[in-house]
């Protein structure tokens, strides 16, 4: 057999071109995309934007490119750009086509700490794909369990300053500012009255903790109200990585779930406000936050 050579046809002018021939009939986004609505975001997000001036990136494309990154592992925002401006399926899945200009990565934090934190529009997109798990079965509401679990903080340990000198009054930055609007709050500053062994200065709300037995590292906790019958998460809370927040943030997710328009009971209605659901506590919860949710 004779050595091939490959053929390059650059006489054609135009090119036929179908992201469905492309995009693999079992791909992991074409299942999601049959259950993604996210019509409810553009009407949520209106009263956030002005009626006049240049239009802004879609807001609906920025929840689509974190969707990928949630699924595929992509913390980057600056490499989840990347990829979504190479990968065919995930162009398919943002309504991108070919030509399609990504965002730039900067728009994600622009967003994130303005119109979607002004608006809580996570927290609605949230509750739309709960509300959807409900409609389908997946929420059998007869008993939840709740664990956290450390979430390593964009802050460099070497950098810490002594809990005990505290942050200097000239240090000024977004991330000081948020960390000195939660010093009341029961998950964050108040949550115990330990000062920490370190500070740091770039992100002073993220604790330093040693629970995994390692190295020490600065970090948050994400707590999760999690339906026991299929995994399904039905309510999530961030705190400071300490236990005392972990037992308030279990109270929240609970309160919450009793008194929101989607409440959790027997029978996985979606309507109902009386129901106490059993819960169990998970492997990081201490023993109280066991009792406590019963």
């Amino acid at each position: 057999m004779m050595m091939g050579e490959l053929q390059v046809d650059e006489s054609a002018l135009f090119y036929e071109f179908s992201f469905e021939k492309h995009v693999p009939a079992g791909h992991m986004l074409r299942a999601i995309d049959r259950f993604v609505d996210l019509g409810a975001v553009r009407p949520h997000l209106a009263p956030f934007y002005s009626t006049t001036g240049r239009p802004s990136v879609d807001p609906e494309l920025l929840i689509r490119m974190l969707v990928i990154g949630y699924c595929y592992g992509i913390r980057s925002e600056r490499r989840l750009c990347e990829e979504v401006h190479l990968n065919l399926a995930y162009r398919w899945f943002c309504r991108l086509g070919l030509a399609g200009e990504v965002p730039d990565h900067s728009t994600f934090s622009k967003n994130r700490h303005g119109r979607f934190r002004e608006s809580d529009l996570l927290r609605q997109v949230f509750e739309t794909v709960l509300r959807r798990c409900i409609e389908e079965g997946l929420v059998g509401g007869n008993g939840f369990a709740v664990d956290g679990s450390l979430i390593k903080a964009d802050a460099s340990r070497q950098k810490g300053i002594e809990g005990a000198k505290g942050l200097a009054p000239e240090v000024s930055s977004r991330a000081v500012d948020e960390y000195l609007a939660v010093l009341d709050d029961a998950a964050f500053g108040a949550a115990t009255e330990v000062t920490p062994k370190f500070i740091s200065p770039a992100d002073p709300a993220a604790r330093w903790t040693g629970a995994h037995g390692g190295q020490a590292f600065f970090a948050y906790a994400t707590n999760y109200l999690v339906d026991v019958d299929h995994g399904i998460i039905v309510d999530v809370e961030a705190t400071t990585a300490m236990r005392q927040a972990e037992v308030t943030a279990a109270k929240r997710m609970i309160q919450r779930r009793s008194s929101a328009s989607i409440s959790i009971r027997p029978g996985s209605s979606a309507t109902a406000r009386t129901a106490r659901p059993r819960c169990c506590a998970g492997s990081s919860m201490s023993t109280e936050s066991s009792h406590m949710s019963r």
